[in-house]
């Protein structure tokens, strides 16, 4: 079928992407429902993927694949995320915006904009007329994705069942992937999204490798904005004071997985420069909790008891 608006479908996509979040955003601000949001966030995705591959019509092996790994992607996460707050109630993300339409709006714009750019490879690909032969980096972003996409699910299912056990309640998540990084799932989310660009690249011509910024979006997303610093701002307030928080803090990686007794041994340097552990994720750490650097590697707590 071929072009629609501009060859790339740069434009189709953000005026789907806009149009779909508005309607999500309306009906979160009239019926103070914010229970969709995430669900709005992955589907879109999806939708994304499916109608640039069908309007394009080439169905080129490489694009089929990079669109399914996406629909895998965003339903998994979509119905996740959905069950989940169904299950948990309101998002307490939206406590401070419910009452202010402005804060709202800016929240539903940022989302828009992060899934139009975290999807530019798949839309670019989607848009090609180029179909060279598999080449290794294709084989190599499948591979990537597959090993973030697991990750992913594995963190997101391993958290859910240990809040969901009455004898867990009250205490923070240490089971599987969560006793190597504090923040498993977005590792796996970041590693899949790099897979999917590696996958584009061998369709990717002169300013098409733009496309690298969804994936630098996505990452300095969680990392600066609102995954990371957010999470570890509030669990350093409910638990700065716990030495058992201080000690899992030191040895635990903020995003890539390694075991705690190789990190916790690390140089303070080397964990921020190579391991993201940038010293405003520690911010909101009471002053009296700042002795937690020198407890002994010998303690380690099970679990700790929220506010």
């Amino acid at each position: 079928m071929g072009t629609v608006i501009d060859s790339h479908f740069l434009g189709l996509t953000a005026i789907v992407t806009v149009a779909y979040q508005l309607l999500f955003f309306i009906v979160t601000a009239l019926l103070k429902f914010d229970k969709v949001t995430d669900f709005a966030g992955s589907t879109n995705f999806v939708i994304i993927a499916i109608l640039t591959l069908v309007l394009k019509g080439a169905w080129h092996f490489r694009q089929i694949v990079l669109t399914l790994l996406v629909v895998i992607w965003g339903l998994r996460l979509a119905l996740f995320l959905l069950m989940r707050i169904l299950q948990w109630g309101e998002d307490r993300r939206f406590d401070e915006m419910r009452s202010n339409l402005g804060k709202l709006a800016i929240f539903w714009i940022f989302q828009a904009v992060w899934v139009w750019s975290v999807s530019l490879p798949v839309t670019v690909v989607n848009a090609s007329n180029r179909n060279p032969s598999l080449q290794a980096e294709d084989i190599i972003g499948w591979i990537i994705w597959s090993v973030g996409f697991l990750v992913e699910a594995a963190a997101d299912q391993q958290k859910l069942v240990f809040k969901n056990s009455p004898e867990n309640r009250g205490k923070w998540c240490n089971v599987g992937l969560w006793q190597y990084s504090r923040h498993p799932n977005y590792f796996g989310e970041i590693f899949l999204w790099w897979g999917i660009f590696v996958a584009s690249t061998p369709v990717l011509e002169g300013a098409e490798w733009l496309v690298i910024l969804g994936p630098i979006f996505l990452t300095l997303l969680l990392l600066f904005v609102s995954g990371i610093p957010l999470l570890e701002e509030s669990a350093d307030k409910k638990f700065g004071n716990v030495t058992g928080y201080g000690f899992y803090k030191r040895t635990t990686s903020p995003l890539i997985p390694l075991p705690p007794v190789v990190y916790g041994n690390l140089p303070s340097w080397f964990k921020t420069t190579f391991l993201f552990e940038f010293p405003f994720y520690s911010r909101s750490l009471p002053q009296e909790g700042s002795n937690w650097y020198r407890i002994s590697s010998g303690e380690r707590s099970d679990g700790l008891k929220m506010h």
